[in-house]
Formats: C-alpha cells, structure tokens, sequence
C-alpha cells in the first residue's frame, strides 16, 4: 500500500461505496414508491380488516425487521469463510430479482413476500459490505474510509426518493421495440430502474473488488453467544461493541420518529409536503457533507470524542423538533426552524455512526469484522424500524412525546458513552484546546 492510500481512501472502499450508492438509489426508490403502489388500483386482495396505512406501515418496516436479526449470521458466515465479496454479489442478485418481481405484484402477499427478500437481501450486503472497508483500511485511515463510504452510500439513500416520485408521474411510458412500441406503467419503470441499479452495483463489484487477505475465522462460540452484553475483562459493565450498538440503535431512532409522522408535520407547521421532504433530506444532507471529513479526523484525534460530542448534540436536536409549533416566534418561520434542527440532528448523527463504526472496527479481532460490526448494523436498522412504529403509537399522547422519547433514549446514550467506552487507539493529535496527546 503506498503512502497516499496509507493516508487516505482506499480505492476498493470506493468502488464499494459507489457500488452501494448505486443500489441504495434503487432500493430507496421503494420508500416513495410503494406506498403510491398500494393505493393504486394496481394492488387488490383481502386486507385482513387492516387499514391502508397500516398495511403500508406494516410493508415498509419489513426490510429493517427481516434483515437486521439475520445480519451476525451472515457477518459470522463471513468471518468463517474469509470471503466476503460472494455474499454482497449474491445480496445484490436478490434485491434486483425482488425489485424486478414488483412489477408483477398484484396482491399485498406478494409485496409482503418481496420485502422479505429484500430484507434477506440486506441481510447479505450490508454487514459483509461494512466488513470489507473495515479489512481494506488499517488504523490510520479506517475513520477516513467508514466515512467516505457511508457518505456515497447517503448519496444514493437520498437522492432515490427525490427521483421516485417524478418517474412514477411521468408515466406510462411509450418505448420502441422492433416493429411495435412497448407502453409500461410509472410503476413499472420505477421498479425496472430499481432492477438496473442493483445490478449496475454487482457489475461494479464483480469487476473491482477482491477479497482482502485474511484467513478464515471460527469465531468463539454460536452466533448469538458471540453477541456479548457484558464486558468479560471487567473493566466495564457493557461489552464495549454492544455499547456502541446500542448508541447506534437510540440514535436511530431518534432520526425515525420523524418518518412516520409527516401529516400531522405538516398540519401542525401548516406547510406542504414538500416541505416535509425537504426536512426529511436535511439529515441526509448533513451526513453527506459531514461524514467524510468527521472519518478522516477520528483517524488524528480519537474516535470517542467525536461520538460523545454527537451524542451530547443528538439530546437537545431531537427534543426541540417536538416543540417547535409552540415556541417559535413567527408562524411563517416554524417549517424552517424545523428545516435547522433536523440538519443539525443529521450533523449530531455524523459524528456518531461513522466514528462509531471506526472504532468498533478497532476493537475487532482480525478476520472477524463481519461478527463484530453487523452488532451495530443489526442495532441501526432495528432502530430505523421501531422509530416508525415508536412514534405512530406514542404521538397519541400529543406532538412534543415522540421527540422527548428519542431524546431521553439519547441522554441515555451518552451516559454510555462516557461511562462504557474508552479509546482503543491513541490519538496521532490532540483535540484543539484539550491539550497535546503524549
């Protein structure tokens, strides 16, 4: 490895991080997308005496509910076999049948169905993807390589659902084919394009990524008897790479709650749902600015500083969201204030999750990346898929009860941080006005 790779990105991680900003565009296509397929006339069958909305609900949640308990067993497989590249190659054939097999769903069983495929799908790609970038960087430079990943991989999270919308409207298509002409619904061209990004991302797998060097592990124990709640040394009370994921899992909730509740947003800001969308982007759009740069300085001074300043900024970002309506000052002013918070609770979530994964990569023992990290890939996607459901049944207590929720998870959190984690690494600088590392 040359000096500049030492320093910097390694050039797998980011032929990894474009391929999983290309599938990421189509998978969160689906966020958009299907809640308009299932109220279309394109979707019949019996509904159980279940509402709409909650079908929906119940749908879109699947993803995070199937793949996330799955994820130390395919992360353990992994670490067994020293290959990783074999389980994101067969992840992404799985999200690219699934997202093709939409455009012949007719039923709610079938989206059920696919969902979970897709969610097993998950399951393959994203611990052994995290795995990968934590094998090709080494210590000087993991914070640096999480970070660029994780910011392409945002890239494609948030730019799927800006493009969702237009092409379903857009719709039907007129396409020429030999003698005739081939007319396709909006909903099917969404789904086709799913199809395509999913697979544009196994080409660009297949093509640029090896598998790192590592010899095949067999990790101490099953699967879950490797999840260790407790720290063994005894040092601590918590394993300190459970502690880290459940950081990750109240800081992922504290982004969900928002997702659930966009109608009573916008009723109580009196904005449209554009506006929404835009609030919703705005944590995206911190990540993405953020993420890369946050990496590269845990990689100088020290992942848990980073993760305690996050925490501490998660605390108040996420409280103040419920209170806006009656605070602020000028009615017309609420939506961008909301517009504010949300970009900062987004910066509050960069200086949390990447560093988070950075360290937790240090922490891991070689050849086993994959059991190590899916704890906290497995804690953030149960947290994106409780906040939803969190949020919807505590709202009825009144606005301000799901933000103050996720707030005291996050207090919480820090208390963890700062009494659960410690530093693997020294710091190569010290953190301005804290003082020179010795």
């Amino acid at each position: 490895m040359n000096i500049q790779e030492s320093m910097g990105v390694n050039p797998q991680v980011l032929a990894l991080a474009l391929a999983r900003m290309s599938e990421s565009v189509g998978n969160s296509f689906l966020i958009v997308v299907l809640p308009l397929f299932i109220a279309s006339e394109f979707i019949t069958g019996a509904t159980f005496g279940l509402t709409e909305v909650f079908i929906t609900g119940v749908i879109l949640s699947i993803f995070g509910f199937v793949n996330s308990p799955l994820q130390p067993f395919t992360g353990r497989l992994s670490d067994r076999t020293g290959r990783r590249k074999i389980f994101v190659l067969f992840g992404l054939v799985l999200i690219a049948t699934a997202s093709f097999a939409y455009s012949l769903a007719s039923t709610y069983w079938h989206l059920v169905g696919l969902r979970v495929l897709q969610g097993i799908a998950g399951a393959f790609i994203i611990p052994t993807t995290v795995a990968l970038v934590n094998d090709l960087a080494t210590d000087e430079n993991r914070g640096g390589n999480m970070g660029t990943y994780n910011t392409f991989r945002l890239i494609g999270f948030g730019v799927g659902p800006v493009a969702a919308g237009a092409v379903v409207a857009g719709g039907p298509y007129s396409i020429p084919f030999g003698v005739t002409t081939l007319s396709i619904t909006g909903f099917d061209a969404a789904f086709y394009f799913a199809a395509s990004t999913a697979t544009l991302a196994f080409v660009l797998v297949l093509a640029t990524i090896r598998d790192p060097d590592i010899e095949p592990q067999e990790p101490e124990g099953s699967a879950l008897e490797s999840f260790r709640v407790f720290d063994r040394t005894g040092s601590q009370l918590l394993d300190p790479v459970f502690a880290l994921g459940v950081v990750s899992f109240f800081m992922a909730i504290g982004i969900a709650v928002f997702a659930t509740l966009g109608d009573i947003v916008n009723t109580e800001l009196n904005q449209g749902a554009e506006m929404f969308g835009l609030q919703f982007a705005a944590f995206v759009l911190a990540q993405i600015l953020l993420q890369a740069p946050i990496g590269r300085a845990t990689d100088y001074y020290g992942r848990k500083v980073f993760i305690i300043v996050g925490t501490i900024l998660l605390v108040p970002t996420t409280l103040v969201q419920g209170f806006i309506p009656d605070v602020t000052v000028f009615a017309w002013a609420d939506s961008w204030v909301m517009f504010v918070a949300r970009f900062l609770q987004g910066v509050a979530g960069a200086m949390v999750f990447a560093p988070a994964l950075a360290l937790a990569g240090d922490l891991a023992p070689e050849g086993e990346s994959g059991t190590t990290l899916s704890v906290l890939t497995m804690a953030f996607g149960f947290g994106v898929a409780a906040g939803p459901l969190l949020s919807g049944a505590l709202v009825a207590w009144g606005f301000a009860v799901p933000f103050a929720f996720a707030a005291a998870l996050a207090a919480i959190g820090v208390v963890i941080v700062l009494t659960q984690i410690d530093e693997v690494n020294a710091p190569r600088r010290a953190v301005p006005m804290l003082g020179k590392v010795t």
